[in-house]
């Protein structure tokens, strides 16, 4: 889960290094470095920020055309200058920069250790650099680049790498397994990175590597092949991502940036797939697959953390509207259990990134078993796009803010047009419930633009709770989800202890924890629930606890019972998800700004779970 960027060409390299790290740094942010190389192969790394690598450079010989830079999520070593990347090998031929994890480090360690070299970092990346430089002092080795795949073919785990060669001082090597990269084609320049976005301010032409990828780059030009020695298939992709959409504007954070973008980017996800005279739903990517869905014998929805929880929504849809079984699954779990997957089975991953190492391996293995795989993700050319059999972008552009907001929504979005379509095909709705619920969809965003006009009220309730230490949220039907969003919301980046509940579990042992001093945010809707979340709200009451409700507008019932209340405007409860869950990101997001924390990068976290 780290970032990667690289540049070969006429450019001066450090502000494109310093640039890229500073956009991938939602990856990781716990040291960041770079080697630059001039006369000589030079790095500089630094514990922290990318800021502190920039103060920390400021009087170093940083001139040059050819380098890499990387900003480091630990996983081998605690962050640390020494641990941080680029690291070079033992004797000073090879300097490299690595996303993933070597699996069998250990082992080569302990091997190249018996061959007399030294380590001085606690990372699987000085073990894989060290293997590459003792394959190229063999003397039949000719080649950085056959020494790179020489000692790829004896790595097992997950490796996005670029390496340079301090005898080869024209050409950088990258390869790729499980980790992505993306090469940006110039004039007479490469660019490489984790993802696209270090890339699009100089190209919008890019090559996704695949697994297996060796790249071998200078100025003016590009060898793909792999490990093996092969010829690689590969296709020159157009991305279509704007530098706006990595700036935080006039907002304080990207998360209140992408939280205040969610009208837009649910307009964006729908668009074109609801038909003008809104009598039908059209989701292009599925097209050629849709009458395999309608036959299916079970929907298997895998995802993780946030997108877990839009999952969750999609089984109450699905199984409601569209009548089929729905499983929703951890995919870290899913993967491990020697799961019955079916050929009548539908695998749907959901992933924002497109790139989390969890569901890449449980989709891998659902569609060795015969099971029809689908993708619903964010980024165009990801592995998860480009493994499923089809799937459907949600459009919510590049989400940096590390907390999940607008992709949640943008899921939820495509997940709700999936399951209403799918009704319709089966035979479950007809048509003028289909018109309903479409313009029940049309309406989410203008709604969504008014919850937010409130954001002062947020912010007023966010003070009198920012001192909590815990926090209980609960929810009921398709609420259960939102309710579970919420406190992870507050807990990844307030670091405030949140718990979220299905409402009806409350006695079966989260009523213990209610006293004076704990907040209990009860998300409702008017809906079949309502009179059971009215009762567990008078539970919580005759316990003392502090009830903060996100109600409809007009709903007076419940106005005297709490003591604070966020109005969403009245909708379907089959859509009620997409406005209750706006008024708790807000509140998340205020309360981490109270409590003095990195809103944008809470501690531990990283955006794109890229390694198990």
């Amino acid at each position: 889960m780290c970032g990667i960027v690289g540049y070969i060409g006429d450019k001066n390299v450090y502000p494109i290094l310093i640039k890229g790290l500073q956009r991938l740094e939602y990856r990781g942010y716990d040291s960041a470095g770079i080697a630059i190389y001039n006369d000589k192969l030079k790095t500089y790394k630094k514990q922290g920020k990318v800021s502190e690598l920039e103060a920390y450079v400021a009087d170093k010989d940083i001139h040059g055309h050819l380098g890499i830079g990387h900003t480091r999520w630990a996983t081998h070593g605690e962050p640390s200058d020494t641990n941080s990347h680029p690291h070079g090998s033992m004797n000073g031929d090879f300097v490299l920069v690595h996303n993933g994890i070597i699996e069998n480090y250990a082992e080569l360690k302990k091997d190249l250790t018996a061959k007399g070299y030294r380590f001085e970092s606690d990372t699987d990346t000085e073990v894989l650099v060290n293997l590459i430089e003792y394959f190229y002092r063999l003397e039949e080795v000719s080649s950085a680049e056959i020494a790179v795949r020489l000692a790829l073919s004896k790595v097992v785990g997950a490796y996005g790498i670029v390496v340079l060669c301090l005898h080869e001082k024209h050409r950088m090597i990258a390869a790729r397994m499980g980790s992505p990269l993306v090469i940006g084609i110039g004039q007479g320049e490469y660019f490489l990175a984790s993802d696209a976005s270090p890339i699009v301010e100089y190209t919008d032409s890019v090559i996704y590597m695949n697994d297996g990828d060796v790249a071998i780059i200078e100025k003016h030009s590009l060898t793909l092949k792999t490990v093996d020695n092969d010829p690689a298939n590969f296709k020159v992709t157009k991305v279509d991502l704007g530098i706006g959409d990595l700036e935080k504007g006039d907002f304080e954070h990207y998360m209140l940036k992408e939280i205040f973008e969610q009208p837009d980017t649910i307009r964006d996800t729908y668009r074109g797939r609801i038909r003008k005279d809104q009598d039908d739903i059209v989701l292009g990517g599925l097209i050629d697959v849709f009458p395999k869905i309608v036959e299916a014998n079970r929907i298997i929805i895998l995802g993780c953390g946030t997108s877990w929880h839009a999952a969750l929504v999609a089984e109450y849809l699905i199984e409601e509207y569209a009548r089929v079984p729905v499983e929703v699954e951890y995919a870290s779990e899913f993967r491990y259990r020697k799961p019955i997957i079916n050929p009548g089975d539908v695998v749907i991953a959901i992933s924002q990134s497109g790139e989390t190492a969890d569901t890449l391996a449980a989709l891998k293995m659902a569609k060795e078993q015969g099971a029809l795989i689908l993708g619903i993700c964010n980024v165009v050319g990801s592995s998860i796009a480009r493994l499923t059999d089809a799937g459907v972008y949600t459009h919510a552009g590049a989400e940096i803010g590390v907390a999940s907001t607008k992709a949640f929504t943008a899921q939820v979005t495509v997940l709700t047009l999936f399951a209403f379509k799918l009704a319709k095909e089966r035979g479950k709705i007809d048509a003028d419930t289909l018109k309903m619920f479409i313009g029940e969809m049309l309406a989410i965003p203008g709604k969504v633009e008014s919850i937010l006009l409130k954001h002062p009220h947020i912010k007023a309730v966010a003070e009198k709770y920012k001192d909590a230490v815990n926090a209980l949220y609960l929810g009921r039907g398709y609420l259960f989800p939102v309710a579970l969003e919420g406190a992870l919301k507050l807990k990844e980046i307030s670091y405030m202890h949140a718990e979220g509940y299905a409402a009806g579990e409350m006695k079966h042992g989260p009523i213990a924890l209610v006293d004076d001093n704990l907040p209990v945010v009860v998300v409702s809707a008017k809906d079949d629930y309502y009179e059971k979340v009215v009762s567990n709200i008078q539970e919580v009451k005759a316990r003392k606890g502090n009830i903060i409700a996100v109600v409809a507008e007009g709903d007076n019932g419940l106005r005297s019972m709490a003591d604070d209340l966020f109005e969403v405007p009245e909708s379907h409860p089959a859509v009620a998800s997409l406005l209750t869950v706006v008024p708790l990101q807000l509140f998340a997001y205020y309360i981490a700004l109270m409590r003095g924390c990195d809103v944008d990068q809470p501690r531990n976290l990283a955006k794109s779970v890229t390694v198990e």
